[in-house]
């Protein structure tokens, strides 16, 4: 691209006011000496004022959608930024620092077989928000997954994909995205010099939710990317992890609807090869009931 913008930061928000003011106050600080770098706050039909405050910060890129799009409305924003590298954000993250960012731009231009990096998650205190989608390791290395509150991306690479699925909502597009960015011959790597603060407590997030479409896109996932006979093991474990969650929360129905469009929607078959599947073997184990019932044996 010949843009001047190296990085575009893209940042989605929902009905989260202070958030959102938390994060774009940190961001124009952050930036406000970089003209190499451009801020896109995307918002998805706020009704408590988000809209409105977004439009008074001139030094922020504002698109408002009349309705809430899900993870599709990142999708906006990505259309629209003019940098090389994309930089994604939840509207209740941001970054440390700009030093680890720029650690992270300088990795991938160095290494053009790295399509994507994954930060290190970490709480206000410090407290690392660990998850099995990243490695723990203290240095640059190899990561299965990425965590999407922050990770950075080459745009090209991003577009060839898709952006983000449009038809998911909610969860698992990383899983989507990380297969892809495999699938287009690229590694995920992880930073643990790019630092990303997120405030928000998955765990507070309403049962429905978490129950119906982690389980329907899940569902969608395995059935597009997994073989026979692996896939039958599959969709039964996710299944009866699913109805188990499901039944913790109180939230059957959601999971019988979740099953019901997981399992009925058709699917375009896009096999994993082997060296893939293995690299993403924690996603196996996640979706697999026999880890799952002794994982902590």
């Amino acid at each position: 691209m010949t843009s001047a913008i190296k990085l575009s930061i893209v940042f989605l928000n929902f009905n989260k006011l202070a958030e959102t003011h938390n994060t774009c106050s940190r961001l124009q600080e952050l930036c406000a000496h970089r003209d190499d770098i451009e801020i896109i706050a995307v918002d998805n039909g706020s009704a408590d004022g988000t809209a409105e405050y977004l439009q008074e910060q001139t030094s922020i890129i504002s698109i408002l959608l009349p309705e809430n799009s899900g993870i599709a409305g990142y999708n906006a924003g990505f259309n629209k930024a003019q940098g090389e590298y994309l930089l994604i954000l939840d509207d209740d993250s941001c970054p440390i620092n700009l030093t680890g960012i720029d650690h992270a731009l300088q990795t991938l231009e160095q290494r053009q077989d790295i399509g994507l990096i994954a930060a290190h998650i970490q709480s206000p205190d410090g407290t690392p928000q660990w998850s099995w989608h990243l490695p723990k390791s203290a240095t640059l290395t190899r990561s299965p997954f990425f965590i999407g509150c922050g990770f950075l991306i080459r745009r090209d690479l991003f577009a060839k994909i898709g952006w983000y699925p449009e038809d998911f909502f909610l969860y698992q597009n990383e899983i989507e995205v990380s297969f892809q960015v495999r699938l287009q011959g690229y590694d995920i790597f992880y930073d643990p010099a790019c630092i990303i603060v997120h405030r928000g407590i998955p765990s507070q997030r309403p049962g429905a939710r978490r129950i119906f479409f982690p389980t329907r896109n899940t569902l969608w996932l395995l059935r597009r990317y997994y073989p026979q006979p692996q896939l039958s093991y599959l969709i039964f474990s996710r299944l009866a992890i699913g109805l188990i969650r499901a039944l913790s929360f109180g939230e059957l129905k959601s999971y019988l609807k979740a099953a019901r469009e997981g399992l009925s929607k058709p699917i375009i078959k896009t096999t994993l090869p082997a060296n893939i599947q293995l690299d993403c073997i924690p996603f196996w184990k996640q979706n697999s009931l026999i880890h799952q019932l002794f994982r902590r044996t």
